[in-house]
């Protein structure tokens, strides 16, 4: 397969990634399927690790995969084949944004799934307390801890499946941009098919 027709395949699988990505984030504001007030809401959803990490700076890279294969760019004098290498080479600095935004988002799944979720954990007559009662990482290989959280209901399952969710699909993300570095770098180098002519697709 020619190095455009191979980006094209990584944008084509980048794209669902950041939608799932956006989405998680977004059901993360409401812990437990449940509207709470913001100051009730895990710190690190603000974070926007799926919206902005693995969301947003994901389309940019996904979407300039996406145009390679048909990249008819003639540049360097009208050389297309030039213009090709220089399009792959372009793709680099694209695939490092997505390296980076998935990047975040993987370090603040990790730090959210290490913290715990905010949950209401003790109240009365006149005071609700929220906090992190799990800030120490160990409810997870301690299920019987999670019933510390009293609201929102299952905020643990939640906050453990959503921000796991972030997690791999980031690495995923991750693992295809770095990818499309390599390929990146062998259609610069080779044309946009080695030992295929430059101009084929």
């Amino acid at each position: 397969m020619c190095s455009g027709g191979f980006a094209k395949c990584l944008g084509i699988s980048l794209m669902p990634l950041a939608i799932v990505c956006v989405l998680c984030n977004i059901l993360l504001f409401f812990p437990g399927g449940k509207s709470v007030e913001s100051e009730h809401i895990t710190e690190q959803v603000f974070y926007f690790g799926g919206i902005l990490g693995s969301g947003v700076l994901m389309i940019f890279p996904a979407l300039v995969f996406l145009g390679l294969k048909n990249n008819d760019c003639c540049g360097c004098c009208g050389n297309e084949s030039c213009g090709r290498r220089f399009a792959m080479l372009s793709s680099l600095l694209f695939a490092a944004v997505g390296v980076a935004g998935a990047g975040y988002s993987v370090i603040v799944s990790a730090v959210a799934i290490n913290h715990g979720p905010k949950c209401l954990v003790n109240f009365n007559e006149t005071v609700e307390q929220w906090d992190t009662p799990f800030a120490n990482g160990d409810y997870l290989s301690n299920k019987t801890s999670w019933t510390t959280c009293l609201e929102p209901p299952n905020v643990v399952n939640w906050h453990l499946s959503l921000f796991s969710v972030l997690l791999v699909m980031g690495l995923i993300q991750m693992a295809l941009c770095a990818v499309q570095v390599v390929n990146g770098l062998l259609g610069c180098l080779c044309g946009d098919c080695c030992g295929g002519g430059d101009g084929a697709v």
